[in-house]
């Protein structure tokens, strides 16, 4: 209704106000407001209608009231709180590979493995490069009575030299497990009885006894396993009676050798 009212009112201003009475201001595209000069030169009054002249008046009040503005800037507001962490982000790429250390320092020496055997049934040739060689063979060649250590010292076999003839004890340098036999002939003719004890490191390990009930030879023999640590001692002592030497005859022997090489 204000639209078509300006539409109307505006040609009748302008013809009855005329050129330096008054000035126009186009303000947005379809509204024209009078400026406040309608005081200057010829009276209004004059030539306007009442009415219409208070209708303009009323226009060009509300003209002179500007919008309020959208474009001021307050103040700065204070920071607002740290967000949470994001979710990690995937794995990178791996790197190149770093420069190759210095050598460490050499191991300990394993164990010994066990005797394997070949495909026919035999040793292996390979094997002897590798498992420890322990055995040993000897026969007594001296008569022993009383209570003393037996000294074979007629020695034949003795792979790595572990026993002592002068001494008569087989002493260990390889921790391991042996078997040990020994035959001991008895020199009779008294009607006396012989013991013959093996002995590690002191202590009774295997006993024999040979008796003389009809005043002839007879034998005392046994055997043993054992496990033994470096430094052990093994060897025959009588325990009363008389032992029959032989010369190289060997009648009575002493012998072992290792089985499993800790």
């Amino acid at each position: 209704m204000l639209v078509l009212v300006l539409v109307v009112l505006i040609p009748v201003l302008v013809s009855s106000v005329g050129t330096d009475a008054s000035h126009y201001e186009m303000l947005g595209t379809c509204r024209m407001v009078c400026d406040p000069y309608l005081n200057k030169g010829t009276p209004a009054s004059s030539t306007t209608s009442p009415g219409l002249q208070a209708e303009a008046e009323a226009l060009s009040d509300h003209s002179n009231v500007l919008p309020p503005s959208t474009l001021l800037q307050g103040p700065q507001g204070k920071p607002g709180r740290p967000g949470k962490p994001g979710p990690p982000g995937p794995p990178g790429e791996p790197g190149p590979p770093g420069p190759v250390g210095p050598p460490g320092d050499r191991g300990d020496q394993g164990r010994t493995g066990i005797l394997g055997l070949a495909g026919d049934g035999a040793i292996s040739t390979a094997t002897y490069s590798t498992v420890p060689r322990v055995a040993f063979y000897a026969g007594l060649k001296n008569p022993h009575e009383g209570y003393e250590i037996l000294k074979f010292d007629d020695v034949v076999t003795n792979l790595g030299n572990n026993y002592d003839g002068i001494a008569g004890k087989f002493i260990c340098s390889i921790p391991g497990t042996y078997f040990f036999i020994y035959n001991v002939l008895m020199r009779g003719g008294d009607g006396t009885s012989m013991w013959a004890d093996l002995c590690k490191n002191g202590q009774v390990r295997a006993s024999a006894i040979a008796q003389d009930a009809d005043q002839n030879y007879d034998y005392a023999s046994n055997s043993v396993i054992l496990h033994l640590d470096a430094g052990d001692e093994i060897y025959i002592k009588l325990d009363g009676g008389k032992a029959h030497g032989g010369n190289n005859n060997k009648y009575s022997t002493f012998s072992g050798f290792i089985l499993y090489a800790d």
